[in-house]
């Protein structure tokens, strides 16, 4: 008997000395990777929330801003991060599986290396045109495409990012024949925009919000899935008969793939608890984000879905990278 109740006492140690991390968890700082620079969308999304998870987990969480390669650089690093919850990584969905989709070679696989742990939220992204250009709605921006192929153009911050493909979308699924014209940010084609130097833009709402309020511009159509509280007179681009058209800017947080599953648990959970707090989707909201959490298999089955989304709209489009 007493010989049992050694190794019972021995086999209760070793189970002790087994358990996860997660036990444990968490015990000293997180790092929030974002790929992006400071004071953009995702830095505040990433800074935001951190605040409010690190107070429930008590641990600080430091944002860590490695911006470069469209957006590859954070992420591969992130990727790379050891799997024990201490390096996540906050990013968007569509961004990264166009990036996924747009490079034939990268260091890391967004399907297989990383463990999603919850989404965040979503932004607006709105079909916008000079008041000179002459149209009122999309069905007559659609129109006049047609009626005068190649002519009209569409602008976008960079080849092969979101607001590029989603114009490549909107020509697809219109059967439209727009020219696009790429700068470096919607920073450098607002002016040629407002002045109707290029026909139209499908942006992120925030950066030319003012300019549609004071007439500079006017919203033709956005493209979530609900209208926008900023703008709820505009539709949606499916209620203007585009069905199904979608793309919006978005934010989620992911693990390094291997990161044990009680810890995503545990994150998701209390990051979905954050999320309804009423001074964080205040303070998200007054820049236009819509909170919208989800499970970790939610997440990972939107990932893939964008993934073929976006990889079909390049190939159709012939995109090749530069």
């Amino acid at each position: 008997m007493g010989k049992l109740i050694c190794l019972a006492a021995a086999a209760g140690i070793l189970a002790l000395a087994a358990l996860p991390a997660a036990a444990q968890y968490p015990n000293k700082p997180i790092r929030f990777i974002v790929p992006f620079p400071p004071g953009g969308g995702v830095d505040v999304v990433a800074r935001t929330v951190g605040e409010k998870l690190g107070a429930r987990l008590g641990q600080t969480i430091v944002v860590d801003n490695r911006p470069g390669a469209g957006a590859t650089l954070g992420t591969s690093l992130a990727a790379k991060g050891t799997p024990d919850g201490y390096t996540l990584l906050v990013g968007p969905v569509i961004g990264l599986a166009i990036v996924h989709a747009y490079y034939s070679k990268l260091s890391y696989d967004l399907r297989r290396d990383f463990a999603p742990v919850s989404k965040i939220g979503f932004g607006t992204v709105v079909m916008v045109v000079p008041p000179s250009l002459g149209v009122s709605s999309v069905k007559e921006l659609i129109a006049l495409a047609k009626a005068k192929p190649g002519q009209l153009s569409f602008a976008s911050s960079g080849t092969g990012a979101l607001i590029h493909l989603t114009g490549e979308l909107f020509k697809q699924m219109a059967g439209v024949n727009i020219l696009h014209v790429p700068y470096k940010g919607t920073t450098q084609l607002l002016p040629d925009l407002i002045d109707g130097r290029v026909s139209l833009a499908i942006d992120s709402l925030p950066a030319h919000l003012p300019h549609i309020k004071a007439g500079r511009l006017r919203a033709l159509g956005v493209a979530s899935r609900k209208r926008s509280d900023q703008l709820p007179d505009v539709p949606t681009m499916s209620e203007v008969g585009l069905t199904g058209f979608e793309s919006y800017t978005d934010y989620a947080l992911y693990a390094p793939a291997g990161t044990p599953r009680a810890i995503v648990a545990l994150l998701n959970r209390e990051t979905n608890a954050v999320l309804v707090l009423p001074d964080l989707r205040a303070k998200l909201a007054a820049i236009g984000i819509d909170i919208a959490g989800s499970t970790p298999e939610a997440l990972q089955a939107e990932v893939l879905d964008e993934i073929a989304k976006w990889t079909k709209v390049i190939k159709d489009a012939n995109i090749k990278q530069e």
